[in-house]
């Protein structure tokens, strides 16, 4: 499976995860110029902006691990730029998804709520 492939089957498996758990999908991949949130859901009124990151070997680390003050900080300045053009949304937070797919084609996710630094 192509890197492209695996992250297409993560974003699937944390859409499905999230509208079982309550949550409303608003967008996939919403793209401003350079920047990109994966997922932007909403649940009881709170905007919620849900990075995934899907890995198939752990080699360089869990795939939670690769959140790094630089990417919160793209994440931060995309979500600004969200909250730009639809002022509705006051009030949000982080999550991140992370997938593990094995050689079997196993999965597991582990859902991070509210995370920031």
């Amino acid at each position: 499976m192509s890197n492209k492939d695996t992250g297409f089957f993560g974003e699937n498996r944390a859409a499905t995860f999230l509208i079982s758990n309550g949550y409303s999908i608003l967008y996939r991949n919403w793209r401003y110029k350079h920047l990109e949130l994966d997922i932007i859901a909403a649940k009881e009124g709170l905007l919620h902006i849900v990075e995934v990151k899907t890995r198939s070997t752990i080699n360089f680390g869990f795939p939670e691990k690769s959140i790094d003050k630089i990417k919160m900080q793209y994440l931060k300045n995309a979500a600004a730029m969200f909250q730009y053009k639809y002022p509705k949304w006051k009030y949000l937070q982080f999550d991140v998804i992370a997938i593990f797919l094995n050689e079997e084609k196993e999965w597991e996710l582990n859902f991070f709520e509210d995370v920031y630094f």
